[in-house]
Protein backbone atom coordinates (compact mmCIF):
# COMPACT_ATOMS: atom_id res chain seq x y z
CA UNK A 1 0.00 0.00 0.00
CA UNK A 2 1.34 3.44 -0.89
CA UNK A 3 2.38 5.63 1.99
CA UNK A 4 1.02 9.16 2.35
CA UNK A 5 3.26 12.06 1.54
CA UNK A 6 5.87 12.82 4.14
CA UNK A 7 8.62 14.65 2.23
CA UNK A 8 6.61 16.79 -0.19
CA UNK A 9 7.21 20.51 -0.27
CA UNK A 10 3.43 20.88 -0.02
CA UNK A 11 2.22 20.99 3.58
CA UNK A 12 -0.27 18.21 4.28
CA UNK A 13 -3.47 19.28 6.00
CA UNK A 14 -4.81 15.82 6.73
CA UNK A 15 -3.52 13.07 9.03
CA UNK A 16 -1.89 9.97 7.51
CA UNK A 17 -4.29 8.07 5.24
CA UNK A 18 -4.27 4.98 7.42
CA UNK A 19 -4.95 6.29 10.91
CA UNK A 20 -7.75 6.67 13.42
CA UNK A 21 -7.56 10.46 12.98
CA UNK A 22 -8.11 10.13 9.24
CA UNK A 23 -11.09 7.85 9.81
CA UNK A 24 -12.51 10.41 12.24
CA UNK A 25 -12.06 13.16 9.64
CA UNK A 26 -13.95 11.13 7.04
CA UNK A 27 -16.77 10.43 9.49
CA UNK A 28 -17.04 14.16 10.18
CA UNK A 29 -17.19 14.94 6.46
CA UNK A 30 -19.88 12.29 5.95
CA UNK A 31 -22.02 13.98 8.58
CA UNK A 32 -21.39 17.47 7.20
CA UNK A 33 -22.23 16.50 3.63
CA UNK A 34 -25.33 14.55 4.69
CA UNK A 35 -26.68 17.68 6.38
CA UNK A 36 -26.77 19.51 3.05
CA UNK A 37 -27.69 16.61 0.76
CA UNK A 38 -31.42 17.31 0.69
CA UNK A 39 -30.77 20.93 -0.30
CA UNK A 40 -28.51 19.89 -3.18
CA UNK A 41 -31.09 17.38 -4.37
CA UNK A 42 -33.96 19.85 -4.18
CA UNK A 43 -32.16 22.73 -5.90
CA UNK A 44 -29.71 20.77 -8.12
CA UNK A 45 -27.12 23.25 -6.84
CA UNK A 46 -23.57 22.10 -7.54
CA UNK A 47 -21.76 21.19 -4.27
CA UNK A 48 -18.99 23.79 -4.48
CA UNK A 49 -18.74 24.04 -0.69
CA UNK A 50 -18.30 20.27 -0.30
CA UNK A 51 -15.49 20.25 -2.84
CA UNK A 52 -13.85 23.20 -1.09
CA UNK A 53 -13.93 21.18 2.13
CA UNK A 54 -12.31 18.23 0.37
CA UNK A 55 -9.59 20.51 -0.96
CA UNK A 56 -9.09 21.93 2.52
CA UNK A 57 -7.90 18.48 3.58
CA UNK A 58 -6.03 17.76 0.30
CA UNK A 59 -8.55 15.12 -0.68
CA UNK A 60 -9.01 16.38 -4.25
CA UNK A 61 -5.37 15.54 -4.99
CA UNK A 62 -5.34 12.18 -3.23
CA UNK A 63 -4.32 10.17 -6.32
CA UNK A 64 -1.81 12.72 -7.64
CA UNK A 65 1.66 11.15 -7.28
CA UNK A 66 3.66 12.10 -4.21
CA UNK A 67 6.44 13.54 -6.37
CA UNK A 68 3.99 16.21 -7.58
CA UNK A 69 2.55 17.03 -4.16
CA UNK A 70 -0.33 14.57 -3.99
CA UNK A 71 -0.83 11.67 -1.64
CA UNK A 72 -0.10 8.93 -4.18
CA UNK A 73 -3.04 7.01 -2.74
CA UNK A 74 -3.66 3.35 -3.40
CA UNK A 75 -7.02 2.03 -4.56
CA UNK A 76 -8.03 0.86 -1.04
CA UNK A 77 -7.24 4.34 0.29
CA UNK A 78 -9.21 6.06 -2.48
CA UNK A 79 -12.08 3.63 -1.84
CA UNK A 80 -12.16 4.61 1.82
CA UNK A 81 -12.61 8.29 0.96
CA UNK A 82 -15.21 7.74 -1.76
CA UNK A 83 -17.28 5.54 0.55
CA UNK A 84 -17.35 8.23 3.21
CA UNK A 85 -18.23 11.05 0.84
CA UNK A 86 -20.91 9.03 -0.98
CA UNK A 87 -22.64 8.11 2.25
CA UNK A 88 -23.02 11.82 2.91
CA UNK A 89 -23.66 13.35 -0.54
CA UNK A 90 -23.24 11.11 -3.60
CA UNK A 91 -23.09 13.82 -6.28
CA UNK A 92 -19.96 15.15 -4.60
CA UNK A 93 -18.59 11.61 -4.54
CA UNK A 94 -19.16 11.08 -8.25
CA UNK A 95 -17.23 14.25 -9.12
CA UNK A 96 -14.48 13.05 -6.78
CA UNK A 97 -14.34 9.63 -8.47
CA UNK A 98 -13.79 11.23 -11.87
CA UNK A 99 -10.95 13.29 -10.38
CA UNK A 100 -9.33 10.24 -8.80
CA UNK A 101 -9.58 8.13 -11.94
CA UNK A 102 -8.04 10.79 -14.14
CA UNK A 103 -5.10 11.55 -11.88
CA UNK A 104 -4.44 7.90 -11.14
CA UNK A 105 -3.59 7.35 -14.81
CA UNK A 106 -2.43 10.76 -15.98
CA UNK A 107 1.28 10.70 -15.18
CA UNK A 108 1.64 7.27 -16.78
CA UNK A 109 0.24 8.47 -20.11
CA UNK A 110 3.25 8.92 -22.42
CA UNK A 111 1.19 10.70 -25.07
CA UNK A 112 0.67 13.85 -22.98
CA UNK A 113 3.41 16.50 -22.97
CA UNK A 114 5.19 16.25 -19.61
CA UNK A 115 4.69 19.94 -18.83
CA UNK A 116 0.91 19.66 -19.29
CA UNK A 117 0.66 16.49 -17.19
CA UNK A 118 2.55 18.16 -14.38
CA UNK A 119 0.65 21.44 -14.66
CA UNK A 120 -2.72 19.70 -14.32
CA UNK A 121 -1.44 17.70 -11.34
CA UNK A 122 0.11 20.66 -9.53
CA UNK A 123 -3.03 22.76 -10.00
CA UNK A 124 -5.07 19.96 -8.42
CA UNK A 125 -2.75 20.04 -5.41
CA UNK A 126 -2.45 23.81 -5.10
CA UNK A 127 -5.91 24.97 -6.16
CA UNK A 128 -8.13 21.91 -6.04
CA UNK A 129 -8.51 22.14 -9.82
CA UNK A 130 -10.87 19.48 -11.17
CA UNK A 131 -10.63 17.59 -14.45
CA UNK A 132 -12.91 15.14 -16.25
CA UNK A 133 -13.15 13.34 -19.57
CA UNK A 134 -16.00 14.51 -21.82
CA UNK A 135 -16.99 11.80 -24.28
CA UNK A 136 -20.77 11.37 -24.68
CA UNK A 137 -22.51 13.24 -27.53
CA UNK A 138 -26.17 13.85 -28.45
CA UNK A 139 -26.06 11.82 -31.68
CA UNK A 140 -23.42 9.24 -30.75
CA UNK A 141 -24.44 8.38 -27.23
CA UNK A 142 -21.82 6.58 -25.18
CA UNK A 143 -18.64 5.85 -27.16
CA UNK A 144 -18.31 2.53 -25.34
CA UNK A 145 -20.75 1.15 -27.94
CA UNK A 146 -18.64 2.27 -30.90
CA UNK A 147 -18.55 5.13 -33.37
CA UNK A 148 -16.54 8.29 -34.00
CA UNK A 149 -17.20 11.60 -32.26
CA UNK A 150 -18.94 14.45 -34.05
CA UNK A 151 -16.90 17.02 -32.13
CA UNK A 152 -14.29 18.35 -34.57
CA UNK A 153 -10.78 19.67 -33.96
CA UNK A 154 -9.60 21.82 -36.87
CA UNK A 155 -5.98 22.80 -37.41
CA UNK A 156 -5.22 26.50 -37.28
CA UNK A 157 -1.97 28.34 -37.86
CA UNK A 158 -0.86 28.00 -34.22
CA UNK A 159 -3.20 25.49 -32.65
CA UNK A 160 -6.60 23.85 -32.90
CA UNK A 161 -10.21 25.04 -33.12
CA UNK A 162 -12.76 22.83 -31.34
CA UNK A 163 -16.44 22.73 -32.37
CA UNK A 164 -19.12 20.40 -31.05
CA UNK A 165 -20.93 19.47 -27.84
CA UNK A 166 -20.71 16.92 -25.04
CA UNK A 167 -23.49 15.57 -22.85
CA UNK A 168 -23.35 14.44 -19.22
CA UNK A 169 -20.26 16.51 -18.45
CA UNK A 170 -20.13 15.56 -14.77
CA UNK A 171 -18.77 18.30 -12.55
CA UNK A 172 -18.94 20.95 -15.29
CA UNK A 173 -19.70 23.92 -12.96
CA UNK A 174 -16.53 23.15 -11.02
CA UNK A 175 -14.16 21.81 -13.67
CA UNK A 176 -10.96 23.63 -14.55
CA UNK A 177 -9.86 21.20 -17.28
CA UNK A 178 -11.96 19.45 -19.94
CA UNK A 179 -10.45 16.40 -21.65
CA UNK A 180 -12.55 16.51 -24.82
CA UNK A 181 -12.86 13.42 -27.03
CA UNK A 182 -12.95 14.57 -30.65
CA UNK A 183 -11.73 13.83 -34.17
CA UNK A 184 -9.51 15.96 -36.34
CA UNK A 185 -10.52 17.45 -39.70
CA UNK A 186 -7.63 15.61 -41.37
CA UNK A 187 -7.96 12.87 -44.01
CA UNK A 188 -7.96 10.30 -42.57
CA UNK A 189 -9.03 11.79 -39.23
CA UNK A 190 -7.27 11.25 -35.95
CA UNK A 191 -9.27 10.57 -32.81
CA UNK A 192 -8.46 11.29 -29.20
CA UNK A 193 -8.27 13.89 -26.46
CA UNK A 194 -7.84 17.65 -26.78
CA UNK A 195 -7.33 19.47 -23.47
CA UNK A 196 -9.49 22.59 -23.03
CA UNK A 197 -9.44 25.03 -20.13
CA UNK A 198 -12.98 25.67 -18.87
CA UNK A 199 -12.57 29.45 -19.11
CA UNK A 200 -11.57 29.41 -22.77
CA UNK A 201 -13.80 31.70 -24.88
CA UNK A 202 -16.45 29.73 -26.74
CA UNK A 203 -17.12 27.14 -24.02
CA UNK A 204 -20.67 27.42 -22.73
CA UNK A 205 -23.42 25.38 -21.08
CA UNK A 206 -26.12 24.06 -23.42
CA UNK A 207 -28.94 22.01 -21.91
CA UNK A 208 -28.74 21.73 -18.14
CA UNK A 209 -28.72 18.50 -16.15
CA UNK A 210 -32.24 17.84 -14.86
CA UNK A 211 -32.45 14.18 -13.90
CA UNK A 212 -34.33 11.93 -11.52
CA UNK A 213 -31.38 11.39 -9.21
CA UNK A 214 -27.78 12.49 -8.59
CA UNK A 215 -29.18 15.93 -9.28
CA UNK A 216 -26.23 17.98 -8.02
CA UNK A 217 -23.53 16.50 -10.27
CA UNK A 218 -23.71 19.44 -12.69
CA UNK A 219 -23.64 17.00 -15.62
CA UNK A 220 -24.66 19.66 -18.11
CA UNK A 221 -24.20 19.69 -21.86
CA UNK A 222 -21.08 21.69 -22.74
CA UNK A 223 -20.96 23.37 -26.14
CA UNK A 224 -17.68 24.24 -27.88
CA UNK A 225 -18.12 27.05 -30.39
CA UNK A 226 -14.93 27.99 -32.23
CA UNK A 227 -12.80 27.25 -29.16
CA UNK A 228 -9.09 27.85 -29.71
CA UNK A 229 -6.45 25.78 -27.88
CA UNK A 230 -2.66 25.64 -28.34
CA UNK A 231 -1.14 22.98 -30.58
CA UNK A 232 0.36 21.19 -27.57
CA UNK A 233 -3.12 20.58 -26.13
CA UNK A 234 -3.78 17.77 -28.61
CA UNK A 235 -2.62 15.53 -25.80
CA UNK A 236 -3.58 11.98 -26.80
CA UNK A 237 -4.53 11.79 -30.48
CA UNK A 238 -4.18 8.75 -32.78
CA UNK A 239 -5.50 7.30 -36.05
CA UNK A 240 -8.73 5.31 -35.46
CA UNK A 241 -7.94 1.79 -34.36
CA UNK A 242 -4.41 2.59 -33.26
CA UNK A 243 -3.79 1.73 -29.61
CA UNK A 244 -3.90 4.77 -27.38
CA UNK A 245 -3.83 5.14 -23.63
CA UNK A 246 -7.08 3.24 -23.04
CA UNK A 247 -8.05 1.56 -19.81
CA UNK A 248 -6.00 -1.50 -18.92
CA UNK A 249 -6.94 -4.08 -16.27
CA UNK A 250 -5.74 -1.79 -13.48
CA UNK A 251 -7.69 1.18 -14.85
CA UNK A 252 -10.87 -0.89 -15.19
CA UNK A 253 -10.46 -2.13 -11.63
CA UNK A 254 -10.16 1.42 -10.31
CA UNK A 255 -13.20 2.55 -12.30
CA UNK A 256 -15.35 -0.43 -11.31
CA UNK A 257 -14.48 -0.20 -7.61
CA UNK A 258 -14.77 3.56 -7.14
CA UNK A 259 -17.87 4.04 -9.28
CA UNK A 260 -19.61 1.17 -7.51
CA UNK A 261 -18.62 2.58 -4.13
CA UNK A 262 -20.68 5.72 -4.83
CA UNK A 263 -23.90 3.71 -5.07
CA UNK A 264 -22.97 1.37 -2.26
CA UNK A 265 -22.61 4.52 -0.15
CA UNK A 266 -26.11 5.61 -1.16
CA UNK A 267 -27.48 2.21 -0.14
CA UNK A 268 -25.77 2.43 3.25
CA UNK A 269 -27.30 5.84 3.88
CA UNK A 270 -30.70 4.35 2.96
CA UNK A 271 -30.10 1.43 5.28
CA UNK A 272 -29.31 3.80 8.17
CA UNK A 273 -32.49 5.80 7.54
CA UNK A 274 -34.62 2.66 7.48
CA UNK A 275 -33.08 1.23 10.66
CA UNK A 276 -33.60 4.47 12.58
CA UNK A 277 -37.13 4.94 11.26
CA UNK A 278 -38.20 1.39 12.18
CA UNK A 279 -36.61 1.73 15.62
CA UNK A 280 -38.52 4.97 16.33
CA UNK A 281 -41.86 4.25 14.61
CA UNK A 282 -44.32 2.90 17.19
CA UNK A 283 -47.85 2.40 15.81
CA UNK A 284 -50.56 2.84 18.41
CA UNK A 285 -52.09 -0.58 17.72
CA UNK A 286 -48.70 -2.27 18.21
CA UNK A 287 -47.42 -0.50 21.29
CA UNK A 288 -43.84 -1.28 20.29
CA UNK A 289 -41.42 -0.12 17.59
CA UNK A 290 -41.65 -1.69 14.15
CA UNK A 291 -38.09 -2.87 14.74
CA UNK A 292 -39.48 -5.39 17.22
CA UNK A 293 -41.38 -7.25 14.49
CA UNK A 294 -39.75 -10.31 12.89
CA UNK A 295 -40.67 -9.09 9.40
CA UNK A 296 -38.77 -5.83 9.86
CA UNK A 297 -35.84 -7.62 11.47
CA UNK A 298 -35.66 -9.97 8.50
CA UNK A 299 -35.81 -7.05 6.05
CA UNK A 300 -32.91 -5.30 7.75
CA UNK A 301 -31.06 -8.60 7.82
CA UNK A 302 -31.52 -9.00 4.06
CA UNK A 303 -30.31 -5.45 3.49
CA UNK A 304 -27.27 -5.99 5.67
CA UNK A 305 -26.48 -9.26 3.90
CA UNK A 306 -26.45 -7.45 0.53
CA UNK A 307 -24.26 -4.67 1.88
CA UNK A 308 -21.93 -7.19 3.52
CA UNK A 309 -21.50 -8.85 0.14
CA UNK A 310 -20.77 -5.46 -1.41
CA UNK A 311 -18.18 -4.60 1.22
CA UNK A 312 -16.34 -7.88 0.85
CA UNK A 313 -16.36 -7.67 -2.95
CA UNK A 314 -15.18 -4.05 -3.05
CA UNK A 315 -12.44 -4.64 -0.50
CA UNK A 316 -11.19 -7.72 -2.34
CA UNK A 317 -11.38 -6.01 -5.73
CA UNK A 318 -9.50 -2.97 -4.45
CA UNK A 319 -6.49 -5.24 -4.21
CA UNK A 320 -6.37 -5.36 -7.97
CA UNK A 321 -4.36 -8.52 -8.33
CA UNK A 322 -7.66 -10.30 -7.67
CA UNK A 323 -9.54 -8.68 -10.59
CA UNK A 324 -8.93 -9.42 -14.27
CA UNK A 325 -9.94 -7.20 -17.17
CA UNK A 326 -12.95 -9.47 -17.84
CA UNK A 327 -14.00 -9.53 -14.20
CA UNK A 328 -13.92 -5.79 -13.47
CA UNK A 329 -17.32 -5.06 -15.11
CA UNK A 330 -18.86 -7.80 -12.96
CA UNK A 331 -17.81 -5.87 -9.87
CA UNK A 332 -19.80 -2.88 -11.06
CA UNK A 333 -22.76 -5.05 -12.07
CA UNK A 334 -22.89 -6.98 -8.79
CA UNK A 335 -22.31 -4.12 -6.36
CA UNK A 336 -24.67 -1.64 -8.00
CA UNK A 337 -27.48 -4.14 -8.47
CA UNK A 338 -27.19 -5.25 -4.85
CA UNK A 339 -27.21 -1.61 -3.77
CA UNK A 340 -30.42 -1.03 -5.74
CA UNK A 341 -31.99 -4.16 -4.24
CA UNK A 342 -31.07 -3.06 -0.72
CA UNK A 343 -32.77 0.31 -1.15
CA UNK A 344 -35.82 -1.27 -2.78
CA UNK A 345 -36.24 -3.53 0.23
CA UNK A 346 -36.23 -0.51 2.54
CA UNK A 347 -38.75 1.32 0.35
CA UNK A 348 -41.07 -1.68 0.19
CA UNK A 349 -41.00 -2.25 3.94
CA UNK A 350 -41.48 1.41 4.90
CA UNK A 351 -44.44 2.04 2.58
CA UNK A 352 -45.64 5.61 2.19
CA UNK A 353 -43.02 7.13 4.53
CA UNK A 354 -40.30 5.66 2.32
CA UNK A 355 -41.69 7.43 -0.74
CA UNK A 356 -42.43 10.73 0.97
CA UNK A 357 -40.42 13.71 -0.28
CA UNK A 358 -40.15 14.67 3.40
CA UNK A 359 -37.90 11.68 4.10
CA UNK A 360 -34.40 10.89 2.84
CA UNK A 361 -35.18 7.35 1.64
CA UNK A 362 -37.04 8.62 -1.42
CA UNK A 363 -33.95 10.62 -2.44
CA UNK A 364 -31.66 7.63 -1.84
CA UNK A 365 -33.90 5.52 -4.06
CA UNK A 366 -33.71 8.01 -6.93
CA UNK A 367 -29.96 8.34 -6.52
CA UNK A 368 -29.20 4.62 -6.42
CA UNK A 369 -31.18 3.96 -9.62
CA UNK A 370 -28.69 6.14 -11.50
CA UNK A 371 -26.12 3.36 -11.11
CA UNK A 372 -27.73 1.65 -14.10
CA UNK A 373 -26.79 4.32 -16.62
CA UNK A 374 -23.03 4.26 -16.06
CA UNK A 375 -20.81 2.46 -18.55
CA UNK A 376 -20.69 -0.48 -18.76
CA UNK A 377 -24.46 -0.99 -18.67
CA UNK A 378 -25.95 -4.26 -17.47
CA UNK A 379 -26.63 -5.72 -20.91
CA UNK A 380 -23.04 -5.14 -22.04
CA UNK A 381 -21.63 -6.61 -18.84
CA UNK A 382 -23.72 -9.77 -19.05
CA UNK A 383 -23.18 -10.27 -22.77
CA UNK A 384 -19.43 -9.87 -22.33
CA UNK A 385 -19.35 -12.25 -19.39
CA UNK A 386 -21.45 -14.79 -21.25
CA UNK A 387 -19.31 -14.56 -24.36
CA UNK A 388 -16.17 -15.11 -22.30
CA UNK A 389 -17.78 -17.98 -20.46
CA UNK A 390 -18.75 -19.76 -23.67
CA UNK A 391 -15.36 -19.18 -25.29
CA UNK A 392 -13.87 -22.31 -23.73
CA UNK A 393 -16.66 -24.47 -25.19
CA UNK A 394 -17.10 -22.95 -28.64
CA UNK A 395 -14.52 -23.92 -31.23
CA UNK A 396 -14.14 -22.37 -34.64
Amino acid sequence: MNAPIADSAVTRRHPPLDSDAFDALLARLTSEFAAGAAHHDRTAEFPHANLTRLHEFDLLSLTVPAALGGAGASLPQALKVVRAVARGEPSTALVLVMQYLFHHRLQGNPHWPVELRERVAREAVRDGALINSLRVEPELGTPARGGLPSTIAKRSADGWIIDGSKLYSTGSPGLTWLAVWARSDETPPRVGVWLVHRETPGVRVGSEWNHLGMRATGSHELVFDNVFIPASHAVDVHPPGEPGAGLDALGFAWMSVLLSAVYDGVARAARDWFAQWAAERTPGNLGAPLASLPAFQQTLGRIDALLFSNRVLLDASAHTEHVTLDEAPLVKYTVTNQAIEAVQLAVEASGNPGLSRDNALERHYRDVLCARIHTPQNDSVLQGAGRAGFAAYVHA
